[in-house]
């Protein structure tokens, strides 16, 4: 039914009819239908116009009073108050354009094989968190107790590192570690040396920080100390497989590194990447094992179960751990419940030990066959660790044609000129065989050899 006042109201719609009422009221002088100023019939008139009660048209006219649409002078009625009309927002829809890459083989370095089915240990711990009451109020920011104390007991045993829960902050995975970092520890200006090559996501933190950097340059053993100067803050380094070209930086250079450290009083970021993952030998003890004090250790569980479930460790001191859980108080930013119950459930069960050996059995064969088959076709190197390797190509080669014609054949793969800023060196492809399926690998180093043999 149909009052004078553009209002319509229709019984069988569901919505409470004061609501129909101020709703289409709004409509009206948001887009000029109702003036400022107009007079408005009393909710008696109202009313017998529309066919309701009056405590229909009294209810709507009081949410309009409330939310400042009309108002009542003594003596004269209510009218519209004095709000400029607009013009109906346009929803605009924002064409959803797929995954160039969904449909192609990868063999983009860092990313684990996620097998299609999860398994019992997965299962489990979803299950036992699912039987749990999350807890009554906000979480600790530095992470559960629980898992901190269990993740303390992680790192001691599996990177040598002795550390209690205090010494240990959970966060969502190693990026966000190393922005908190940051944010807490440098200012703007600050001189951070990051490895060149060196991985991405670590100098776009320090830019967003407004950072100044300082590309160091990497040999066949990882970062080299002696490029360092006094004048850096802080250095963020990959010490277990260097990223992307995969050095290990050996003991007597890690001591060096941490002598410099001690002496110029910058801060040590370990990024403690595919440490999980060695072929030849044990893993070497981390940076943070030799001062803690110095050195800011940064864990994931990106490589060894998911990168979607975007959890992570930072192990440090005492004090650096209060000050990065007291900035992320006040933010708020900090990995939920469920996830950190999930995790501790599979510490507590040895799932996340069992899926580190399950995957260095199946990368291990990987990375055998993917050393065979590209071997003729340039010089691979840090074969010994993680989940790639790089293929050095000779000097006149364009990595980039390389990478956009394995891609236009059908397969995603990185060019090493990607990850190089300032300091030169030759050309090559970082090549991640974790990743797909054994089957699809095969198919997808087929193709790449072909492409390097048109070359």
């Amino acid at each position: 039914m149909q009052s004078s006042l553009p209002l319509t109201i229709e019984r069988a719609s569901g919505v409470p009819l004061h609501l129909q009422l101020a709703q289409q009221f709004r409509a009206a002088v948001l887009d000029g239908r109702l003036q400022a100023g107009h007079r408005l019939p009393s909710t008696r008139d109202l009313a017998r116009e529309l066919s309701v009660s009056r405590s229909v048209t009294q209810a709507a006219y009081d949410q309009l009073h409330a939310e400042g649409w009309i108002e009542g002078r003594t003596g004269a009625g209510t009218f519209v108050t004095d709000v400029a009309p607009l013009q109906p927002a346009v929803r605009r829809r924002t064409p959803h354009h797929p995954d160039a890459d969904a449909n192609l083989l990868t063999l983009r370095p860092g990313i684990p094989y996620i097998a299609p089915t999860p398994d019992p240990g997965w299962r489990r711990a979803w299950r036992e968190v699912s039987t749990q009451s999350p807890p009554g109020g906000y979480d600790d920011a530095a992470g559960l107790p629980a898992l901190r104390t269990a993740l303390a007991e992680h790192v001691a045993r599996v990177r040598g590192i002795a550390c209690g829960p205090e010494n240990v902050l959970v966060t969502n995975g190693t990026v966000h570690g190393l922005r908190l970092l940051l944010a807490v520890t440098q200012r703007p200006g600050d001189r951070i040396a990051i490895e060149d090559p060196g991985y991405l996501n670590a100098v776009a933190a320090a830019n967003d920080h407004r950072l100044e950097i300082v590309d160091v340059p990497v040999d066949e053993d990882g970062l080299q100390v002696g490029a360092l100067t006094d004048d850096v803050a802080a250095v963020y380094v990959t010490p277990s497989h260097q990223y992307p070209l995969g050095g290990r930086l050996p003991v007597a250079r890690r001591n060096e590194l941490v002598r410099w450290a001690r002496r110029t009083g910058s801060l040590l970021i370990e990024d403690d990447y595919d440490s999980e993952f060695r072929y030849d030998v044990a893993p070497l003890p981390a940076l943070a094992q030799l001062d803690l004090e110095r050195v800011v250790h940064l864990g994931t569980l990106s490589k060894t179960l998911s990168p979607s479930l975007r959890l992570g460790w930072l192990v440090a001191s005492e004090t650096m751990v209060e000050r990065l859980a007291a900035f992320r108080a006040n933010s708020g930013d900090w990995p939920g419940w469920p996830m950190q119950a999930a995790l501790l459930a599979m510490l507590r069960d040895g799932y996340l030990d069992l899926a580190v050996r399950r995957g260095r059995r199946l990368y291990a064969d990987r990375r055998t066959h993917t050393c065979a088959v590209l071997a003729p076709y340039g010089q691979v190197i840090g074969q010994d660790a993680g989940l790639h390797i790089t293929l050095l190509l000779p000097d006149d080669v364009d990595d980039t044609r390389i990478a956009a014609a394995a891609r236009e054949a059908g397969v995603v793969v990185a060019a090493l000129s990607e990850y190089r800023r300032t300091v030169p060196g030759p050309p090559g492809l970082v090549i991640g065989y974790a990743t797909p399926s054994t089957p699809d690998l095969h198919r997808a180093l087929t193709i790449l050899t072909e492409v390097l043999s048109r070359r």
